[in-house]
């Protein structure tokens, strides 16, 4: 008597995502975007401050325009605002001139 081996080959579908689950990833991309949009409006405004208000908080004009020109619509310029913020203080703390 002889005995083979054979391998059996399943293609197994990958699971399907539960519908909470694509709910949960739905409901965090709307937030996310939700958020931008919150965001960019506050930038928006602080485009209406005078140069004396944004260099209390750390900021020039032309960083306000940048972060508003270089992000989309749905995008959040406040990553550029807080960097360009910390990084002028940083300047400022070394003794180095400001823009």
């Amino acid at each position: 008597m002889r005995t083979t081996e054979r391998m059996i080959e399943l293609d197994i579908a990958e699971p399907r995502l539960g519908l909470v689950t694509r709910l949960v990833a739905a409901t965090t991309r709307v937030k996310s975007v939700w958020r931008a949009i919150r965001n960019r409006r506050a930038a928006n405004r602080l485009a209406d401050l005078d140069d004396f208000q944004l260099r209390d908080i750390g900021l020039s004009r032309s960083d306000v325009e940048q972060a508003l020109k270089l992000s989309g619509f749905a995008d959040d310029p406040s990553l550029h605002l807080s960097r360009s913020a910390r990084n002028r203080s940083r300047r400022a703390l070394r003794g180095l001139t400001l823009d």
